[in-house]
């Protein structure tokens, strides 16, 4: 590798690190290494896609002049990057529209492009996904030394999303610590003193009943049963605080209230919102397997997710819907639509989910008519 081209790559290398090491979004730090994989390849386009369970590959993140529509584009598994992001290994050559390895699953998107070269990139012997660069036709093939390059790129890109992964673990661990502390203080603090309020406001009424008027009286006995209800509630929360995130049980004959699921997923987003979402209830919730409630509430949390990031809306609808034999749920906002270069990992994983499951995984968005999220699940699956 010429010493120009080297120091350029340990220099794209090093910002890249820095940037994934100090936290920043991984979405936009992947936005960085494939800008830099591009530019140092001399190529017109970069594109990073990530591995789904079943082997397809989806586009992550994108570089170049002409990116438009290639956010979300998805390739099978046994396509030339499905197989080199399965830990295959780099492929390259002079014409992706021509070649008996590639020629047969390049989309209409990228088929004004000739020279193509893929590297795989996983963590911990796990494959996650592919990083590929693309010239216009006629263009000079990609050389091994640009394909070394290449390969370094996606190690990075592999870094990154694992990174992402243990950040995630660690703001759990994070937030059961601050959960623990809140809890403790609402139980050795909070309750104690609204314990021994109540007992002294008790014993004022009792000792001073026939000083006080029958009205005063009793608003005094509402005082205390409000301060023993407040007492019970925040006990709960305690517990609720205290209590890990489940795991998901799989097991059909497991139930789950969904609509008590549904109240605490809108009352956290509104806090975030700063007004109080619509919920509409109808059917009974309290009885839903478990493994469908799961895939019922990850869609919720994640319409409403996008909701609080990206919409700006002034409303939002939640509607939850039981039926028979199929549960629907549709997340409706005014906001300006999910903005189109926003990465949409969530949104894929959810219509993952819903296929796996049977069911159907709807967004329509739009910058004047907000958006609506819709996904359905049956029941007898």
């Amino acid at each position: 590798m010429e010493p120009t081209l080297a120091a350029r790559a340990l220099s794209a290398a090093t910002e890249i690190t820095t940037i994934a090491l100090s936290g920043d979004d991984p979405d936009a730090v992947l936005g960085l290494v494939v800008r830099h994989a591009a530019e140092l390849a001399a190529a017109e386009l970069g594109l990073i896609m990530v591995r789904a369970e079943d082997g397809r590959v989806s586009v992550e993140a994108a570089h170049g002049d002409s990116t438009a529509g290639l956010l979300g584009l998805t390739l099978p598994a046994e396509s030339a990057a499905g197989q080199v992001a399965a830990g295959g290994e780099p492929v390259v050559t002079a014409d992706v529209t021509s070649d008996p390895r590639t020629s047969r699953f390049v989309p209409a998107e990228l088929r004004s492009f000739g020279p193509f070269a893929a590297a795989p990139f996983g963590t911990g012997g796990r494959p996650l996904g592919v990083l590929t660069v693309y010239r216009p036709r006629d263009a000079e093939p990609f050389s091994q030394v640009t394909v070394d390059l290449l390969t370094a790129f996606a190690g990075q890109a592999g870094v990154v999303l694992a990174l992402a992964e243990g950040a995630n673990a660690r703001h759990r661990v994070t937030l059961y610590q601050e959960r623990e502390r809140i809890a403790r203080e609402l139980h050795d603090v909070i309750v104690q003193r609204l314990y021994a309020a109540g007992m002294q406001l008790d014993r004022v009424r009792r000792r001073m009943r026939k000083r006080f008027a029958q009205a005063d009286a009793e608003r005094l006995g509402e005082a205390v049963d409000q301060l023993d209800q407040t007492i019970e509630e925040i006990r709960g929360t305690v517990r609720a605080l205290r209590s890990p995130d489940p795991e998901p049980d799989t097991r059909d004959d497991v139930a789950t209230d969904l609509a008590e699921s549904a109240r605490s997923e809108v009352r956290i987003a509104g806090e975030l919102l700063g007004y109080p979402p619509t919920l509409e209830l109808s059917g009974e919730l309290a009885d839903i397997p478990a493994e469908r409630a799961d895939h019922v509430r990850a869609a919720l949390r994640e319409a409403l997710s996008n909701v609080v990031r990206h919409s700006g809306a002034s409303e939002t609808r939640v509607t939850l819907q039981r039926d028979a034999g199929e549960v629907r749920l549709r997340v409706r906002d005014n906001g300006c639509g999910v903005p189109r270069d926003v990465a949409k990992r969530g949104l894929r994983h959810l219509s993952e989910r819903a296929e796996a499951a049977g069911g159907t995984f709807v967004v329509n968005s739009s910058p004047s008519l907000g958006t609506l999220v819709a996904f359905d699940l049956p029941l007898d699956r």
